[in-house]
Formats: C-alpha cells, structure tokens, sequence
C-alpha cells in the first residue's frame, strides 16, 4: 500500500484538556513535546504567598524571552495580594495583561499551535484553563523593493515573509472599513496561516465563495509557499499559462482589489495571489500607471511583440530555411545558403539543439548569485556562439534568431514556461511539416489562449464581452480620467468612480 500524502496532527484524544494542577499538565505537555529542545519551561510562586504556583512553556527563538520576563513572571512574583481562592484567576490575568493580545483556553490542540507559533502559555495551580500571552519574536528580512518587479518610477516597498507585515502594508493603503481580511489555516503539519483579502461591497460574491470552497478542498501535509495553494485552486493549462495572478508588490494587490479581485496573503510567503487574472495582465507592469499613457501603451505592445516573435521566429526561420526559400528574396537567400553550406546538422536539429544551449545559459545566469550569473550569461553566450560559428558547427543566421527569440522571452517573464511550451511545440510542427504545420501549431496556441478560464472568468474577452465591456486597460492603458468602470464580469460595482451628484440630490457624495 502506497502511503499517504497526509498525516494528521491532531493531538492524542488523551492530551485533549488541560488538567487543574500544574504537575498533570506539565506531564501532557512534556510527553507531547518529547526531544524538542527547544521548547522550554519555568516554574515560580508568588514571593509574598508561596503556596500560589505558575508555570510558563515557551518556544526558545521564537518568543520574546525579556517580554515573558519582565511583563509575565516578574508582576507574577511581585504581586501582593493574591489568595487562592475563585478570583485568582481573573487577578492573575489583570497582572499580565500590560502584554497585549491574550486568549483563555483549555483545548490542547489550540494551545500547541499557539506555542509553536511563539505565544508563551501560563499555567495557574488550582486551575484548569490556560493563559496564552502573544509574545511573538520572528527575524524577519526588512521590506524592500521585489528584485523581480523593480520599478524606475513609484513606490519601492515589497512584501516580505511576515503575513501580518503584508497586511498592515495593504491596510495602509485601502483605509476603509469594507476592506476584510479573512484568515485561516492550511496544512495538517504546518498549520500554515493564510489570509483572504477583498473589498466587500466591490468584490464579485460569487467569485468569493468559489474560491473559499476551493480552499476547504486543500489537504496537505505543508503549505510553504504561497505556490503550494496557486497549483490547488488554479484551472491547468497544458502549455504552462498562470491563471492565477502573483505578485510582491503592495501597490499592485491593493490596485487589483480596487478591480474587483481576491487576494491571498500566505504567512512564510512573499508573494501574494491575486484573482481571476485576465491573460492581458502578463503584458501588464506595475510602472505602466506611474508614467503616461501613451508610453505605458507602447511598453504593453512591445511585450506583446515579444510573445509572439518568441514563440514563432525560430520555427519561422525553419519553414523558410528548410522548406520555402522562395519566401525571401534572392540575396538574403544566396546569404543564408553561403551561411550554411560547411555546417554539418539539418537546420531543424541545429535550432534545437541552440535554444536548449540558451535556455541552459540563461537558467545558470538566473541561479548563479550576484552579478557573477548576469557575467556567465553574456560571456557564456558570447564565447560559445562564436566559437561555435568559426568551427562550422552552427550558421551565424541561426546565432541571431536564437539570440533574439531568448531575449523576446527575458521581455515577458510571466509568460516564460508557456513561452518555451509554446515555442518548442511550434518549432516541431513546422521542422516536420513546414508552413502548414506552423500554421496549425499556431492556431491550436491560440484557440489554448481563448479557451482559458480563471475561477470560471475568460481570460480573454469574446467580441460580445468588449463591445458591452469597453476596456480602458488592456493592451492600451487609457488615461486615468478615462478609466471609469470595472469589468462586469469582476465585480458588482461596475463604476470605478461615482460622479458627484447635482445639487437637486442634496450635496455631494463619497466614491
């Protein structure tokens, strides 16, 4: 029998409550937490009354040990006037409430998930409900700006590995009561927090409860990465395309709740998903509404370009090559003839086996640290190119399509694996079959592309869609004072900005 992906959790059934003395519940705690070194203990009593006992457990790196310290077992030693009787508990808990966020509880499941998570947990003699004091101490990496999404223009914050870090940035930029955070845990080992984040009176309900149902559906042992939840809840795509948005910028997540999306914030992650995502987005940057329209819309084409010349001129170049020579004219035939008459391969093995060389080339510069990866890149590819051309193995014609195809692919990092997907199953197509093959090949990518759906959205909008729907930020990015609905199909309140009413309706009124 093949084992299981999933383990459970969950606390033994004999460890379920916490028991009343101190001596019972150390005995559960310590068998639970057998071999954890880290997992630490100190027993005190009151210094005026002996006889009333505590007992803290704490996780060693993350809590704050001068917090437990000072704020929990110092008041407790010093605090006169504690008798054992019913109100001790409730005085014990007015001595340490100078800490902040405190829970009561007896469930050891809950209280297991809380210690492990930096939380320290009090013990009371004589009582059989436990304290559990926020006193979290995480090292997390400073915000700074997202080496992926960089930008010339705007703002330069990024989220980083803390959730309610990249919560408090969200909220600082949507100060209003109708932004909600609904959070939750995934994974039976990780018990990984994650976060739902919407605009309630802007969001699509429907699209809501999808998503929410989809969540309920995840059973895994981890969740270490946002990545982990993108691959549960997303629609497949056979050649690679995102149907699921990703991104490590503030600005991009709060832009996309003012459209009417989801987000999912995952506690470890920095990247946070956004959704439905529309096909028109992998041509999008955050920098496009940070500068003028008119370049934000030449910028949005040339990626586009960029798709398209990488997936189709290194099979192009095939079909003309191999195939159809009278496509060209003479001089740049007699060129590309001269080129290739010492080269030993068919033009169609010679261009495999350079974009694999490329791709190699480029995954290395992208895993090599620091400026020593973008170093091997240029000179691997300088160096290798060359002497390949001057020992006949490869035309020089081959070096520039292949070169130009890598670097119409850097130009769209979204759209990389389906890029490759797309560009390999082409270049077989028309290497086989020539123009009809290339033909077909692209077809098929594209009626892929109009099929896609994100939570049951179209990706990409019929005719009918945009002739109701008219799009002020698609491939061309409308001005801002243009820019006045959401899609329909997003949200339930199409207008992005409501006008201010006319004197007959009695003032103005907040969007």
């Amino acid at each position: 029998m093949e084992p299981k992906l999933t383990c459970s959790a969950t606390v033994p059934e004999m460890f379920s409550k916490l028991m009343p003395t101190i001596a019972e519940n150390r005995s559960m705690i310590d068998a639970l937490f057998d071999d954890v070194d880290i997992m630490l203990h100190r027993e005190f009593q009151n210094a005026e009354n002996p006889s009333l006992r505590f007992c803290v457990y704490f996780s060693d790196g993350v809590s704050d040990s001068m917090l437990i310290g000072e704020e929990v077992i110092k008041p407790l030693i010093l605090a006169s006037n504690l008798s054992q009787d019913s109100g001790l508990y409730l005085a014990v808990r007015d001595h340490v409430e100078l800490v902040g966020d405190m829970k009561e509880s007896q469930d050891m499941q809950e209280i297991v998930e809380a210690i492990t998570y930096g939380d320290t947990l009090l013990l009371v003699e004589g009582f059989d409900t436990g304290i559990l004091i926020s006193s979290k101490n995480f090292n997390l990496r400073g915000i700074s700006e997202p080496e992926g999404e960089k930008v010339l223009l705007g703002p330069r914050e990024g989220f980083n590995e803390g959730l309610m870090t990249n919560l408090s940035m969200l909220r600082r930029r949507l100060r209003t009561y109708h932004l909600k955070f609904k959070l939750d845990q995934l994974g039976r080992q990780t018990k990984t927090g994650i976060c739902v984040a919407y605009l309630d009176h802007i969001v699509n309900p429907a699209l809501l409860d999808e998503l929410m149902s989809r969540l309920e559906k995840i059973d895994i042992d981890g969740v270490l990465d946002s990545e982990y939840i993108a691959e549960f809840i997303a629609e497949g795509s056979a050649l690679g395309f995102r149907t699921v948005g990703a991104t490590e910028r503030p600005d991009v997540v709060a832009g996309r709740l003012l459209e009417g999306r989801i987000a999912v914030f995952v506690d470890g992650s920095p990247v946070v998903l956004t959704l439905p995502y529309l096909f028109v987005e992998n041509f999008h940057s955050s920098e496009d509404y940070y500068m003028g329209n008119l370049y934000a819309t030449y910028a949005r084409l040339l990626r586009l370009l960029s798709f398209f010349f990488a997936i189709t001129v290194p099979a192009f170049f095939i079909v003309i090559v191999g195939y159809h020579h009278e496509l060209l004219p003479p001089g740049l035939i007699f060129s590309f003839t001269s080129a290739r008459q010492n080269v030993p391969l068919p033009a169609a093995i010679e261009c495999f086996l350079m974009l694999l060389l490329f791709d190699i080339l480029r995954e290395t510069g992208i895993r090599t640290p620091g400026y020593v990866g973008q170093a091997v890149g240029f000179v691997g590819g300088i160096v290798i190119g060359q002497s390949a051309v001057e020992a006949n193995l490869i035309a020089a014609p081959m070096v520039i399509v292949v070169a130009f195809a890598g670097i119409c692919i850097i130009m769209i990092p979204r759209l990389t694996m389906a890029s490759l997907a797309a560009r390999y199953g082409t270049l077989l197509m028309a290497s086989l079959f020539g123009l009809p093959g290339f033909i077909l090949a692209l077809f098929v990518v594209a009626v892929h592309v109009l099929r896609l759906k994100s939570f049951s959205v179209p990706m990409c909008l019929t005719m009918e869609q945009l002739s109701r729907e008219p799009r002020q930020d698609s491939f061309v990015r409308a001005s801002w004072p243009k820019m006045m609905t959401r899609l329909e199909s997003l949200s339930e309140n199409r207008v992005r900005v409501r006008p201010k009413p006319t004197d007959s309706d009695g003032g103005t009124e907040d969007a």
